[in-house]
């Protein structure tokens, strides 16, 4: 029978010897050469210890984090995915594998804790250091946990817990003292790390757990069902001294955030949190595998692009102001560079996707509608899709790096199938002047509020606004940090304290999709290359835009889709929290009874 998750969870953690890296990010040792007993012996084998868990235990779940992050937050359309109508139960795949996912962080945090604890060789600044990494990681996973599941055990220790045999005496803590234990945990985290403040190389710093901790105080200042001042005071605070001493600044292209270049993400230190993937066939579980589920056919080399009829929603495209139906010239219009990049529509044109390719037409780089329309082989070697494959006019740009020479050229070595090493951002700094000024605003500053909403704006080339509302700053995350895996957790956030208002907000969007868009797009490459629909131009490359018609007045009318139900049908008050994995109640039926508060403080020590 197969080991439930979180008992697979602490088995992980407590039989492993944590090693993976990420080429020259984290160094990986020989893992045939070493045991628990003969490893940890000095400084680099402790730092080797905990870079397991900046990628292998967090691989599976990596789909649910869009799903959930992303398509029952309204900003991506999934198909019929039951994320989209918010049915998902204990049995769905992907909410399992996160399950066991973070249960397996939160095991291998404790042991390699513990490894290093018993070790004697290393100096104690290489101990701390690591401990700390290894204890943000674990304040991550349960950061998760609890804004996912709700009420959860609290593993504080994988081996006393195995050891006793008391797993299925394992009760649910209520969310008050799960909150307080990430609060110990990253303020014991903290303790122990560095203040790195230039020279970032992605690994997890005082200023990193600071950010996190930012958050979690944002989060639970509304768990009571009002706002607690105390905690967006907080919440403030600790945000206001990452943004003003880590030395850490806004990247200052967008769109470099999520290029593959560590010399671009490092330069500015953005990445505060991210997983850090390991490009390697041969270590499965270490690798980036989103693009292959974001991605339409043909984008890449590989074979392995299968996220066909998906992107993002129409609702999230007028939140940019840019309506899919009212084409090309249209959409372009808008100044927000955070739309290109994180949705392609038609007409963009991306100089750093295919940087080895022109188009005939002129363009360096990946042209999506040439890539759709042109019939070029040379230029769409790896094979042209018939159509649109965004059922609402658009396809994801966020956790795609292209084909493989661009990943070589970024890095010196190519990908390979459903392995690249594009990193995952979980916690950016913009993300950190936006919970800044979240809590100022719910606090009654206005003007700091408006002074970091503006600071992100203005790196997104957006007009910056004269003054700022609760609104502005709610849609401001959802532009800067769509298709990151975040959206959601905000929907959370809000329900804590006003679920009246978040039901609200999710009941009005757009998540239908749009009607024969393939059509008006073909329409206006073939009128753009000197033909029409009904007259099909012979050279299919020769494409001058002053020349593009673009119509959605066709027989079959290009429309948003207001047929199927709307979002509203969905939405109800139980959907801010998902349902445990069936196979965990059924192993530990405990799980089921009501939760029960801890006296983290004194139950839970960090005695070290």
């Amino acid at each position: 029978m197969k080991l439930k998750n979180i008992f697979k969870g602490m088995m992980v953690g407590a039989v492993a010897l944590s090693f993976a890296a990420c080429q020259d990010f984290l160094n990986r040792p020989t893992e045939d050469n070493y045991n628990v007993d003969n490893f940890y012996q000095n400084d680099d084998q402790v730092e080797q210890g905990v870079n397991f868990l900046y990628n292998s235990p967090w691989y599976d779940f990596q789909r649910a984090f869009i799903k959930i992050g992303e398509v029952m937050s309204g900003n991506m359309y999934w198909g019929s995915s039951p994320y989209l109508t918010f049915t998902t139960n204990g049995t769905d795949g992907d909410l399992v594998n996160m399950s066991y996912s973070l249960w397996a962080v939160n095991g291998q945090a404790n042991t390699v804790i513990t490894n290093i604890l018993n070790s004697e060789g290393p100096s104690q600044a290489a101990k701390n250091k690591a401990i700390g990494e290894a204890l943000t990681w674990k304040a991550m996973a349960y950061f998760y946990m609890v804004r996912t599941f709700g009420e959860v055990p609290i593993v504080h220790d994988n081996n006393a817990i195995l050891t006793s045999g008391t797993y299925n005496d394992l009760y649910k803590a209520d969310r008050a003292s799960i909150y307080e234990y990430i609060v110990m945990t990253l303020e014991k985290a903290m303790e122990l790390l560095p203040k790195q403040t230039s020279g970032w190389t992605g690994r997890i710093d005082y200023y990193s757990a600071e950010a996190l901790l930012a958050k979690v105080y944002l989060t639970k200042a509304g768990l009571s069902g009002s706002l607690n001042n105390d905690d967006l005071q907080k919440a403030a605070s600790y945000a206001e001294d990452v943004i003003t001493n880590s030395g850490r600044t806004l990247t200052p292209e967008y769109s470099d955030i999520f290029r593959l270049s560590p010399a671009v993400h490092n330069a500015t230190g953005e990445h505060l949190i991210a997983w850090q993937w390991e490009c390697s066939s041969g270590r499965w579980t270490a690798q980036n595998t989103l693009q292959s589920d974001l991605c339409f056919e043909g984008f890449s080399e590989f074979g392995d692009l299968w996220g066909g009829w998906g992107g993002p929603s129409y609702d999230l495209a007028l939140a940019f102001g840019a309506d899919p139906i009212l084409g090309p010239a249209e959409i372009q219009k808008v100044k927000d560079k955070r739309r290109q990049a994180t949705m392609m529509m038609a007409g963009d044109v991306y100089p750093y996707f295919w940087t080895s390719k022109s188009t005939k037409t002129g363009n360096k780089g990946f042209d999506y509608l040439y890539f759709l329309y042109s019939g070029d082989a040379d230029y769409a070697a790896y094979g042209v899709p018939s159509q649109f494959e965004g059922p609402c006019g658009m396809q994801n740009v966020k956790h795609l790096f292209g084909d493989g020479a661009d990943h070589e050229a970024a890095l010196g070595f190519t990908a390979a199938r459903m392995s690249y090493q594009l990193p995952t951002p979980l916690l950016r700094l913009s993300d950190i002047y936006l919970v800044c000024a979240e809590a100022n605003i719910l606090a009654g500053d206005a003007a700091k509020a408006l002074e970091y909403t503006n600071a992100v704006r203005t790196r997104a080339g957006a007009e910056t606004l004269a003054s700022v509302t609760f609104e502005d700053i709610w849609k401001e995350r959802r532009l800067e940090l769509a298709g990151e895996g975040d959206r959601w957790y905000d929907y959370v956030r809000l329900a804590y304290y006003d679920k009246a208002k978040a039901m609200a907000d999710l009941s009005s969007q757009k998540m239908n999709s749009v009607y024969n868009y393939d059509q008006a797009c073909k329409n206006y490459w073939y009128t753009g290359c000197g033909g029409s629909l009904e007259d099909i131009p012979e050279d299919l490359t020769a494409f001058d835009a002053s020349k593009a018609e673009w119509k959605t007045d066709f027989e079959n009318e290009v429309r948003y889709n207001e047929d199927d139900p709307a979002r509203s049908t969905y939405v109800n008050e139980n959907i801010f929290t998902l349902p445990l994995p069936s196979e965990d109640v059924v192993f530990n039926p405990h799980l089921m009874e009501p939760a029960v508060p801890v006296d983290v403080r004194t139950e839970y020590v960090y005695n070290f």
